[in-house]
């Protein structure tokens, strides 16, 4: 991210020991750094090595070197102490004349073997006033399309976002050249290209109009036409950009056009935002939360149940056209940070990613917002460490990042903790058909709950091997469900293992007994249903249940239903492990 600085006039003197024209009056610098001089006066250019500064020349000074410019121009090199006064002499001027661009002239004008403990106590101390402007912008900019974002994806009008950051192209285009319009009276009107000035105020309320002309333009093909919405999204963002596009490029033929940055608004350039735009983009915030406070609850009835607004009269139309305006209010400013092309990934990316970590809208307000204030902050620290990358992109990229996190990490709707989720519940249910099977071995056997159930027993009654019965009796040991004896041959319950085997046996069964009595199912058609309800039903469904059956001694089966005694029997394991099937006697 480079941030383009107003061209500097100095006031020109000659060298004292060479003759040669010091930075004066006519002699002009670039974003980069680098002296623009008229043909016939001399140009001081940034030199390759610290400390030293490269003069254009086609003779050398005493004392100094010859050396090729990275303009393939021959530069000399003057001594150091020769540079450090005209270093000192230039840092004095700028001081005198221009104290706001004392500090470096673009945001990542940092030397390259400076640390990045360096750069970023450099950066976070906000000593530039690029990096202040920057920094605060993006800070307004995540407020701004945070609040409004959410909104919108709960809306589903994604689109919408997108369709207006397009639209608002040749508004951008017309404001711009709308500057260089003089107006003497009501019908004398006069256009000098050579007055073209970047006007905030300007470009702002062209962006409006044009934004605001997109939407009705949308409303009237969607309410008039058989066109769907999506479609007059798509058309309206093509015309509008492709026109956009055009004026643009009318416009960097001007003579001013190419130095006025107006070309950074397609894809953005948080370092070119001055004060003029940071008072506006505050403006703009304010009004932002002020309307988001004032009108929360309206806001949110006509986002969640339209119909319902209607019934109790809310004016939901001029809800959701005050609501496009903002949003179109927020796109023009995010214009100068992001651009056009990106600025509707700001709008939906950190509301999107709010959105799958919350199921209330004030939190995720909050949320989004930020999210949004911390990919711009990191959007501008990434581009000020990698002056040629732009902030837009890395904005976006950061809300992409917090997405990607979300969306795997969110601790209810992550893709990770969904899976995490689904194998803990798959281990669980495992376990719990493993302590049924050994529940059902010992009840064959008319045993009792202190006997030993062995492997081959359990892979008989679990139709399984005896290698995967061997881990699943090693999975209860380890919840402390069972205990093994004989090599890990035997399994014996532990209490609370014995408890939970009754409960899934008592559910299953309670089930089934349910189906039959009170759906009039077939009793050979309730066992697979009950086989995935036995492991959710809770304590208050299973009272209900016995609440509502006549008998829940038996199933449908005939086979004995656990009570409460059942699972709550005392008793206590054998202190050595048992040996054969069942009891030793």
């Amino acid at each position: 991210m480079k941030l383009e600085t107003e061209n500097l006039k100095l006031t020109a003197h000659p060298h004292p020991a060479c003759g040669h024209l010091l930075p004066g009056e006519g002699i002009k610098r670039d974003a980069l750094g680098q002296a623009e001089a008229p043909e016939g006066r001399h140009e001081i250019v940034r030199g390759v090595n610290p400390g030293w500064e490269a003069r254009k020349t086609n003779k050398p000074c005493k004392g100094g070197t010859q050396k090729k410019s990275q303009f393939g121009s021959e530069v000399e090199l003057a001594p150091p102490r020769v540079s450090a006064a005209l270093g000192w002499l230039a840092v004095v001027a700028l001081l005198a004349l221009v104290p706001e661009s004392a500090w470096a002239a673009k945001i990542g004008d940092v030397a390259e073997e400076t640390s990045l403990g360096q750069q970023a106590a450099r950066f976070f101390s906000f000593r530039d006033p690029s990096v202040r402007y920057a920094v605060f912008g993006s800070v307004l900019l995540g407020i701004s399309c945070g609040l409004l974002g959410c909104f919108i994806v709960v809306r589903k009008m994604a689109l919408v976002g997108d369709t207006l950051s397009h639209a608002v192209l040749p508004g951008v285009a017309l404001g711009f050249l709308f500057s260089g319009v003089s107006v003497s009276g009501l019908f004398d009107w006069s256009f000098d290209v050579d007055n073209i000035t970047k006007n905030p105020a300007l470009i702002f309320a062209g962006a409006v109009i044009a934004g605001v002309a997109g939407t009705l333009l949308v409303t009237t093909l969607k309410q008039t036409t058989k066109i769907k919405e999506d479609s007059a999204l798509g058309l309206t963002l093509a015309s509008f950009f492709a026109v956009g596009i055009c004026l643009l490029t009318m416009i960097q033929d001007l003579p001013t056009g190419n130095k006025s940055g107006i070309d950074k608004f397609m894809f953005g350039q948080a370092a070119a935002i001055g004060e003029d735009d940071i008072q506006l983009m505050l403006g703009v915030t304010v009004l932002i939360v002020a309307v988001v406070f004032l009108f929360y609850k309206e806001l949110l009835v006509t986002s969640f149940d339209a119909g319902f607004a209607r019934s109790i009269a809310l004016p939901s139309e001029w809800i959701h056209h005050g609501l496009m305006l903002l949003v179109a209010f927020a796109v023009v400013i995010a214009l100068q940070a992001v651009g056009v092309v990106l600025v509707s990934a700001m709008l939906i990316t950190p509301a999107a990613a709010a959105y799958l970590l919350t199921d209330r809208m004030h939190r995720m307000l909050l949320l989004a917002v930020g999210f949004g204030v911390a990919s711009g902050v990191l959007g501008a620290f990434i581009s000020f460490l990698k002056p040629n990358i732009p902030t837009g992109p890395c904005m976006v990229l950061g809300a992409s990042a917090v997405f990607a996190m979300a969306l795997f990490g969110g601790p209810r709707h992550g893709v990770m903790t969904r899976w995490w989720r689904h194998m803990s519940r798959s281990k669980r249910v495992q376990r719990e058909n493993t302590l049924k099977a050994v529940y059902q071995v010992l009840e064959n056997r008319s045993a009792q709950p202190e006997d030993s159930v062995s492997l081959k027993e359990l892979a008989e009654r679990r139709r399984e091997t005896l290698d995967e019965v061997s881990g699943q009796a090693s999975a209860l040991k380890q919840h402390g469900l069972v205990t093994l004896h004989e090599e890990g041959n035997k399994i014996l319950f532990t209490p609370s293992g014995w408890q939970l085997a009754c409960t899934i046996v008592r559910n299953h069964r309670l089930w089934e007994l349910y189906l039959t009595n009170e759906a009039n199912i077939a009793p050979d058609h309730v066992h697979d249903d009950a086989e995935q309800i036995e492991h959710v039903l809770g304590d208050d469904v299973v009272r209900e249940l016995e609440r509502m059956l006549d008998d829940t001694t038996r199933d449908p089966h005939g086979r004995a239903i656990p009570g409460f005694a059942d699972i709550h029997k005392p008793f206590a394991p054998a202190a050595t492990g048992p040996s054969g099937y069942g009891r030793s006697s």
